[in-house]
């Protein structure tokens, strides 16, 4: 038996990515997954996730939501419940990244990713979290990085946003666990679109500083997301696990 089968997953911010990833990824260990999407993106990407899910025998439906919009979000859960019932397992990785020194930062840089990383994390679970209790059980895995720990320089807003992310990971397992685990994922950098706008220099310097002498592919991530879903890791809440290529070796 595979390990999600008979669960029903969202993944936010799935469409591309490492989010696409774990959508396919949790599909083809048996879970039903809804596709999140942002408006602003054309429903190709999601609609082509979906269809890859279902080639390989799966389920998913794709779910349009700005995740850092209260009434998109409430309306998307509200929408997953309708589709699929029970929401077993939260994926928070939506997620933006831009490059700025501080002190040259526009404010609206600042506030844009805090909404989207922080604030778009709270909200799906503020939403699916009563779902997951009145159920009496749940996984909501939080994406991460590991500047939320190490720090970054011209990437202050990042690093504040998914330090934000590792602590309120550790307050709501305190808060919600055993009924429901709350862990977070915290990958180092990674190939995929979301360092379009990261400079090649800062990638170049950072995959010289890892220890394993690469950054991060898509499949370097996916295995502990689904660990992390599967009852695998039923004795894990709280946790911050680190696909990082050993750059903060925590």
């Amino acid at each position: 038996m595979v390990r999600l089968d008979g669960t029903q997953a969202l993944v936010t911010g799935a469409s591309k990515g490492i989010g696409r990833g774990i959508a396919e990824g949790l599909a083809t260990e048996g879970a039903t997954v809804g596709v999140n999407y942002p408006p602003q993106e054309d429903t190709a990407h999601a609609d082509d996730v979906v269809e890859t899910i279902e080639a390989s025998g799966g389920t998913a439906r794709a779910f349009e939501a700005d995740v850092s919009d209260a009434a998109d979000v409430e309306s998307m859960l509200d929408a997953f419940d309708d589709a699929f019932g029970t929401i077993d397992v939260l994926v928070n990785n939506a997620g933006i990244l831009t490059q700025s020194p501080l002190a040259e930062m526009p404010v609206e840089m600042w506030d844009e990713t805090i909404a989207v990383d922080l604030r778009g994390t709270f909200l799906p679970t503020r939403f699916a979290l009563p779902k997951m209790l009145e159920s009496g059980g749940g996984s909501i895995i939080n994406v991460a990085s590991q500047l939320g720990i190490l720090g970054g320089e011209e990437l202050v807003h990042y690093s504040a946003a998914k330090g934000g992310v590792i602590a309120m990971t550790r307050a709501l397992a305190r808060e919600v666990s055993p009924t429901v685990r709350v862990n977070a994922v915290a990958p180092g950098p990674v190939q995929t679109e979301l360092l379009d706008d990261i400079s090649e220099e800062w990638r170049e310097a950072k995959a010289a500083q890892l220890p394993m002498d690469r950054l991060g592919e898509v499949e370097d991530i996916v295995p502990t997301v689904v660990f992390l879903a599967s009852e695998e890791s039923s004795y894990y809440t709280g946790q911050t696990l680190s696909p990082d290529g050993g750059d903060a070796m925590h």
